[in-house]
């Protein structure tokens, strides 16, 4: 296995393709794959000097997927998903890298990838229906098609407090995490976050750690994993009916294939509730889902979502020795699910440890970075190592951070300034030929994302092989079109709990960014429907045209 590839030499002259994909993670791969299958041109540009994209960057310790090995794979190849051999309910990074690597080699990706190429412009060209896409290492490469492959937590962001530039200790992101790991033995090391990261690589920390302070602004919602080795008598039944198996998770509504539910939790009775809440707790085959989709009314009414989110409440309080340091940990400004719930192992656990300390950064604030540490505003601490588990720019950050013009010079950075808008999260209107890959506005980061990013992919390929066959040249939405699903994705994100909350998939977490419901909460199999639909009326609420002819020609 090959994890990296020489680095070429700067290309300044412009070289054409057919497409051009950023970003080499899951959906830049199969991208790659699947429309090379078809006869195009492609070029791939990674940042980084591997593939993998989330599971290349996010090595911090027990860094592993919340979904499921088995539902946490490509479907597209019967010998891939038959060969691959998983170990673990929910694999670690490493895993998931080794596993992204096999798929590079398997089909011989690499040979079409920039690697340390960091796509930084893409500007319309619209006499020639064309974009010109350049990169920080000077390639200008022309294009009659750009994918943002880029993913939607790939753009990570620090606390907005002033001193950083001043602190004599190492700091790390937990997003971009040094290949050669850390060792914090003897160490005194502060954790600024508690999101899905900081769950994560606290314990594991604070094993290593002489002293571990966690600065806490919100609690979060963590369920037990469960993790074990995988049973190879399982592996091998799902493999069996893995046909099957896909489809019920292309219906489903969070792409994990559950059993409906039949009820809401307020017309069950509390031994029912009960029954349920010990099963999605308890478990050991239990997924992130259970919770919410064990009754009909979980996202959507307070008082059913009150039901489950106490009950979680109740287990941290058994679990945390300190009555305050349990009251800290619990979860009450937010429904449960609302803000992405966390799997944990140990978690709660590790604040029973002499070693570890937790401070509530919503009643004392952190005010600096200072040389030595943090200063809240009421206390000073020294600490030999800090690590931002502070998250990402969601869903946008890494589409706005690329200097994209569109028709007429148009800005996306721009044309988002109040939010973003899309049609079906594949496209904009004036960006025409300009894909993004579960971008805002798709299912994406509400579901298992290998279903939601097959579903992307397969479908935007579909729609470019489409205009090839046709002799047509552009695609983009209509106004109307777009403006009538984002005001869709809107309402049906109002119909449920996930506004009420200050989270990520609002941009809460980024100062001065739109407050907006970001994803599609329509459920997987709706929007699939919905989109298979659009493309067998012809591409309806798109405008598809054929090339330009210059003037003076016939």
């Amino acid at each position: 296995m090959t994890e990296t590839a020489t680095r070429p030499a700067p290309d300044t002259s412009v070289g054409e393709v057919d497409v051009v994909v950023v970003g080499a993670g899951f959906s830049g791969l199969y991208l790659l794959h699947r429309l090379r299958g078809l006869g195009f041109r492609v070029l791939v540009f990674e940042a980084g000097d591997g593939v993998g994209g989330t599971w290349y960057w996010n090595r911090y310790p027990g860094a592993r997927v919340d979904v499921k090995s088995m539902d946490y794979s490509f479907s597209f190849d019967r010998e891939l998903e038959q060969e691959w051999e998983w170990t673990e309910k929910y694999p670690p990074q490493e895993e998931l890298l080794r596993y992204v690597n096999h798929v590079a080699d398997r089909f011989d990706l690499r040979k079409d990838i920039r690697l340390e190429t960091r796509v930084t412009e893409a500007v319309w060209d619209d006499e020639d229906a064309r974009w010109m896409v350049r990169t920080d290492r000077g390639d200008q490469v022309s294009a009659q098609h750009v994918i943002m492959a880029t993913g939607c937590l790939s753009t990570s962001k620090v606390p907005e407090v002033p001193g950083l530039e001043t602190y004599t200790g190492r700091w790390y992101h937990t997003g971009h995490w040094p290949k050669e790991g850390v060792d914090f033995s003897g160490q005194r090391v502060g954790v600024v976050g508690t999101g899905s990261s900081g769950v994560q690589s606290i314990p594991l920390i604070a094993e290593q750690a002489a002293h571990l302070t966690v600065f806490q602004r919100t609690p979060n919602f963590v369920v037990p994993a469960h993790n074990h080795p995988i049973d190879p008598e399982h592996q091998r039944s799902v493999k069996a009916e893995y046909d099957e198996y896909r489809r019920a998770n292309r219906e489903s509504g969070f792409g994990i294939a559950v059993p409906p539910a039949t009820k809401g939790a307020l017309e069950a009775s509390e031994e029912e509730r009960q029954a349920l809440w010990e099963r999605a707790w308890y478990d050991r085959d239990n997924s992130l889902v259970t919770f919410l989709t064990g009754f009909t009314d979980m996202i959507t009414d307070k008082a059913a979502n009150d039901t489950a989110a106490q009950y979680v409440r109740d287990r941290i309080a058994e679990i945390v020795e300190d009555p305050e340091v349990a009251r800290l940990l619990q979860p009450t400004d937010h429904p449960f699910g609302t803000k992405r719930p966390c799997l944990g192992t140990n978690y709660y656990e590790t604040f029973n440890r002499p070693n570890v300390r937790l401070v509530d950064v919503r009643k004392d604030p952190i005010v600096e970075i200072t040389a030595k540490g943090l200063r809240t505003g009421t206390e000073e601490f020294e600490l030999d190592a800090l690590v931002f588990a502070t998250g990402f720019d969601a869903m946008t950050g890494a589409l706005t951070a690329v200097d994209i013009h569109g028709r007429d010079g148009r800005s996306l950075r721009e044309s988002w300034a109040a939010g973003p808008r899309t049609y079906l999260g594949v496209q904009m209107a004036g960006f025409p030929n300009l894909w993004t890959i579960t971008g805002p506005g798709s299912p994406s980061v509400l579901s298992n994302m290998m279903v939601s990013i097959e579903q992307h992919v397969e479908w935007v390929t579909d729609a470019i092989v489409a205009l090839r066959d046709e002799g047509l040249a552009t695609m983009e939405p209509d106004e109307g079109a777009q403006d009538g699903w984002t005001r869709h994705v809107d309402e049906v994100g109002h119909m449920t709990l996930y506004p009420s909350a200050n989270s990520w998939y609002m941009g809460d977490n980024v100062p001065g960014k739109p407050r907006v419901f970001m994803p599609y909460i329509g459920g997987v199999g709706p929007y699939r429907q919905k989109c298979d639909e659009v493309a067998a009326n012809g591409y309806e609420g798109f405008v598809r045209r054929p090339q330009r002819v210059p003037a003076g020609m016939s």
